[in-house]
């Protein structure tokens, strides 16, 4: 299980589940209180590339995923890329 804390190089092997867990914790010990402020800009800034991290994941999974088109009787004829926008 990923812990708060980790480096940049981490984030690249962690799947999207590891990433939210590893934020979860990590917006736990800052709603705590019990974090000094240094340790609370660490928390922070980790946060924010945890966030990032599973954005990218959410971002890529979309894009994979296919949008079915039918034809007039309601049968499916093709797929069409998922638009994003």
């Amino acid at each position: 299980m990923s812990d708060a804390k980790g480096g940049p190089q981490d984030l690249a092997h962690m799947s999207f589940e590891e990433a939210m867990s590893a934020l979860e914790q990590v917006v736990a010990r800052l709603e705590s209180g019990n974090a000094s402020l240094e340790q609370s800009i660490e928390l922070y800034t980790r946060g924010t590339a945890l966030k990032a991290h599973c954005e990218a994941k959410l971002k890529d999974a979309q894009a994979k995923i296919e949008k079915i088109t039918l034809d007039d009787a309601g049968a499916a004829k093709s797929t069409a890329p998922f638009d994003v926008d």
